[in-house]
């Protein structure tokens, strides 16, 4: 989401023309009134069948009471599929379907007085600031619903495929699919409980002390363990294993079959027990946000590469913030150093919800989705139903039924020309807006007193996730937005998605459009980030922060300028990116 999220008041307008474009020749219409934009955060990639149900059924019903409970006048984003794109279309409290763009201010003042819907959301806003809803929050997600979701997945992960009837095998597909749309609602109902902290911080430091919001997210390193990996204590505690074994150094140095490697490592009598405690705790979590997307188990070259980073003592620690925090404190006006103290120890206490949202709930059942899929598929094949067994993951679970079962559903030859669809066509492809280009939010100003505190954080949030400079880029330097200091020297490793990990190795620096928290289990290899996408509180700037390394994001053009293998320097206090070779 590039500007849709900041265009959250629509309130009346004109729905404009409905030009059809073509891609491949594909037509993509508005899937209704009013401006649609492409959703590009989720992915780079059209959605699997499973993914779109999943978005359809659990993103809006999780994002809109999240926005309920804190007040904000951004009700829900309407989803939609085109050509199996996710489009994405604000909708206001109070706002017809279709609304083009915010009422001038006289209009919005007068409905914020009298709208029912509308005054509601504005004590909601005063109500969560002022008891700290979000400390709620917290609790839920640590005492009901994290615990929840891990047994959940658990109970799936437990079941034994291979073994399952054909019949089962159709059931259990019906219920991974109905545990991703479950998970993919878990996440949603946290996004502004992790949203909402950050941008009040940001918006009371920033004017306090004239600091930008890259000095400030210095204070934030360290206060989320789930940033640096999903499977961090796992990972370590295998390498420490591993580094007191002179016969596992020699397996794990071994550069054929890295699968071969993790088994007899994960068989090892002096470190199987830690190692196989790292690949369990990895093995199905997905590296994207697809079914579509590899599961880590699958990229045997990245485990085997992590190992061997972690043995090397490369992964960074967190940078002590006290010095950088006492200078700002300084900074700040007496009047509001309490309130900037107050401000930093909310969103320190928070600041973890943000990853762990998506790696304890859709990011492990998507991948749960994908085992039974590829279960399927490899039956499918073996009766001459597909092609290859990876082409299930492009079927529904009615479709994926009837395949099983020997009834309907889709031959061969159209789950791959799907297959084909999504593997080789990018958000890059699609046209980013149908119809019209969202507009922009009126400003928090505009608001009531008692909502414009949490207006003014979620504008805040909401640029320094999105907000680039406009420089110009060259055929030899791409710039962008510095998010973490110092200067590098690599290998460029331009990656498209988890098919492309395998190819990483320690040291490279990390060429892609953007980042997720799935990409974690490589981020322990690199020298640097580079990406096209992103602002200061965008996935990518948060790691490389917490890694200590070059990050560099927003670039526009690193992806279509930087060659796959060609020699980069990476500047963190220019924000240049320079082709050496």
């Amino acid at each position: 989401m590039n500007t849709c999220l900041r265009g959250h008041i629509e309130i009346g307008g004109a729905m404009g023309a409905a030009a059809t474009v073509e891609v491949k020749g594909r037509p993509f219409e508005p899937p209704g009134k009013g401006p649609w934009e492409l959703e590009s955060t989720h992915g780079c990639r059209p959605m699997t069948r499973v993914t779109q149900i999943a978005f359809l059924g659990g993103f809006a019903r999780g994002f809109g009471e999240g926005t309920a409970r804190y007040g904000v006048l951004l009700d829900h984003l309407e989803p939609a599929f085109v050509q199996s794109f996710l489009y994405v279309q604000p909708m206001a409290v109070g706002a017809p379907a279709g609304a083009m763009g915010p009422p001038p201010k006289p209009v919005l003042q007068v409905l914020s007085r009298l709208h029912p819907a509308m005054r509601r959301r504005h004590r909601a806003a005063a109500a969560a600031m002022e008891e700290k809803l979000w400390r709620r929050d917290l609790e839920t997600w640590d005492r009901v619903d994290k615990p929840a979701a891990v047994a959940a997945h658990r109970a799936i992960q437990d079941v034994d495929v291979a073994g399952l009837s054909d019949a089962e095998l159709a059931d259990h597909v019906d219920r991974c699919a109905e545990h991703t749309t479950q998970s993919t609602y878990l996440h949603h109902k946290y996004t502004v409980t992790a949203c909402l902290p950050v941008g009040d911080f940001l918006a009371g430091a920033t004017a306090w002390t004239g600091a930008t919001v890259g000095e400030l997210m210095v204070l934030l390193c360290g206060r989320s363990e789930i940033s640096r990996g999903f499977a961090a204590t796992e990972l370590d505690a295998a390498a420490k294993k591993i580094a007191a074994s002179e016969q596992a150094r020699s397996l794990l140095a071994r550069s054929e079959a890295p699968a071969g490697v993790l088994e007899e490592l994960a068989a090892h009598p002096e470190v199987g027990v830690e190692v196989s405690a790292y690949l369990e705790a990895v093995r199905w979590r997905s590296v994207g946000y697809d079914v579509g997307d590899q599961v880590a188990g699958e990229l045997p070259e990245v485990l085997v590469e992590s190992l061997r980073t972690a043995l090397a003592g490369s992964r960074a620690s967190s940078p002590d913030d006290d010095g950088a925090l006492a200078v700002l404190r300084d900074r700040v006006p007496a009047a509001h150093r309490e309130d900037f103290d107050d401000r930093l120890a909310e969103v320190r206490l928070l600041y973890r919800i943000r990853d762990e949202r998506g790696v304890y709930s859709d990011g492990w059942a998507t991948g749960l989705a994908r085992r039974a899929l590829l279960e399927a598929g490899r039956r499918l094949v073996a009766v001459g139903r597909l092609d290859v067994a990876e082409h299930a993951v492009e079927l529904d679970p009615t479709e994926a039924r009837a395949l099983l079962l020997g009834g309907g559903g889709p031959d061969a030859a159209e789950v791959a020309d799907r297959f084909e669809w999504r593997t080789t066509t990018s958000t890059s492809d699609a046209p980013q807006f149908l119809r019209a280009l969202p507009a922009p939010p009126p400003p928090s100003a505009w608001l009531p007193a008692r909502a414009r505190r949490t207006g003014e954080a979620m504008n805040v949030f909401l640029g320094a996730l999105f907000d680039v400079p406009d420089v110009p880029n060259s055929a030899t330097v791409v710039s962008g937005l510095s998010v973490n200091e110092g200067v590098y020297e690599g290998t460029a490793r331009l990656v498209d998605g988890a098919a492309d990990f395998d190819r990483i190795k320690q040291g490279d620096v990390l060429v892609t459009r953007m980042t997720s928290p799935y990409f974690n289990v490589v981020l322990p290899m690199l020298g640097a980030i580079v990406t096209d996408r992103g602002g200061q509180l965008c996935h990518a700037a948060i790691v490389a922060r917490e890694y200590g390394i070059p990050g560099i994001v927003g670039t526009r053009d690193a992806t279509r300028t930087i060659p796959d293998g060609a020699r980069v320097r990476v500047d963190g206090t220019t924000g240049e990116v320079r082709l050496l070779e």
